[in-house]
C-alpha cells in the first residue's frame, strides 16, 4: 500500500532539478547539465579552508596561500563547492530564495568533504545571524545546513551556541580588512551552551567562505567559551580570479 501512495506522489510530483526544475530520476537530484555545471571540490585541497590545491597529497599538511598567509584561528576546514557557476545559483536560491528543499542534498555533500573532520565526535555548530536579519529572512540557511548535517552524521547539535551581540552591515563587496573590522566582538558563545561547550571539538558550519572572518569570529568566541579544537565545515569557498 505505501508503495502504491509513493508511486501515485511520484506520478503527480514527479522528481526535479534542484538547479532548472527538469525532470530527474530521484529527488534532492541535479540533472547531468547542472551537474557538469556545479563546481564540486576533490583532488588535494587546503587543510586549512578546502580549496583545491595544486600538487600531490604527500601526509604533510597543505595549505593554500590566503591560509599561509592569514592563518586560521580554527585547526582544520573543509568546502563542499567552488562558488561559482550552478554552486552559486542554489546557495542564492537557498540563501534568499526560500529554497530550504536544498538543505538536505548540500548537506549530503558537506557530509562527504568533511569526512575528516568528523573524528573525535564534534559538537555541530552553526554561525548565528543577528535576531533582526533573522526575523526578515525567518530562517537561518547556515542553522538548516548544521541541522542536516547533524541528521545525517548523527551528531550532536546545538542551534544557538553562539549569538550575535550586534548586527553589522552586509559584508557583501567588502575588502578583507572591512570584514575582520566589522565583526569585531559582534559574535559571543551563548552563555547558556558554556557547560556544553567545554572541552569540546566544535564543528562549525556556514554556507559560504570568503576571507574567514565570520569564521574567526565564531571560532575566537568557541575557544573563548572553553572548546578544545574548533574546526569548520562551509558549503562553498571563494575562490580569487
Amino acid at each position: 500500500m505505501l508503495r502504491q501512495i509513493q508511486t501515485a506522489v511520484a506520478l503527480i510530483y514527479p522528481p526535479r532539478c534542484l538547479g532548472c526544475g527538469g525532470l530527474v530520476e530521484s529527488d534532492f537530484g541535479l540533472c547531468g547539465s547542472c551537474w557538469r555545471e556545479t563546481p564540486f571540490i576533490g583532488g588535494t585541497i587546503c587543510d586549512g579552508c578546502g580549496l583545491p590545491v595544486l600538487g600531490a597529497n604527500d601526509g604533510f599538511r597543505l595549505e593554500c596561500d590566503d591560509c599561509m598567509a592569514h592563518p586560521r584561528v580554527w585547526s582544520r576546514g573543509r568546502a563542499a563547492l567552488l562558488y561559482r557557476d550552478q554552486a552559486r545559483a542554489l546557495i542564492l536560491a537557498l540563501k534568499h530564495g526560500d529554497r530550504i528543499d536544498i538543505a538536505k542534498p548540500a548537506a549530503a555533500w558537506m557530509v562527504r568533504a568533511s569526512a575528516a573532520l568528523l573524528d573525535d565526535a564534534p559538537l555541530i555548530a552553526p554561525v548565528p545571524l543577528h535576531w533582526t536579519r533573522l526575523l526578515k529572512r525567518r530562517y537561518n540557511q547556515s542553522a538548516l545546513l548544521a541541522r542536516e548535517l547533524a541528521r545525517q552524521t548523527g551528531l550532536e547539535y546545538c542551534v544557538d551556541m553562539l549569538q550575535r551581540r550586534r548586527r553589522t552591515a552586509s559584508l557583501d563587496g567588502k575588502t578583507r580588512a572591512q570584514r575582520f573590522a566589522a565583526l569585531g566582538d559582534a559574535i559571543s558563545a551563548n552563555t547558556r551552551h558554556r557547560l556544553l561547550m567545554q572541552g569540546r571539538v566544535i564543528l562549525l558550519v556556514d554556507d559560504v567562505m570568503t576571507s574567514g572572518a565570520t569564521l574567526t569570529a565564531c571560532s575566537d568566541a568557541c575557544l573563548q567559551g572553553g572548546a578544545a579544537d574548533v574546526r569548520v565545515v562551509t558549503l562553498a569557498r571563494v575562490t580569487k580570479q
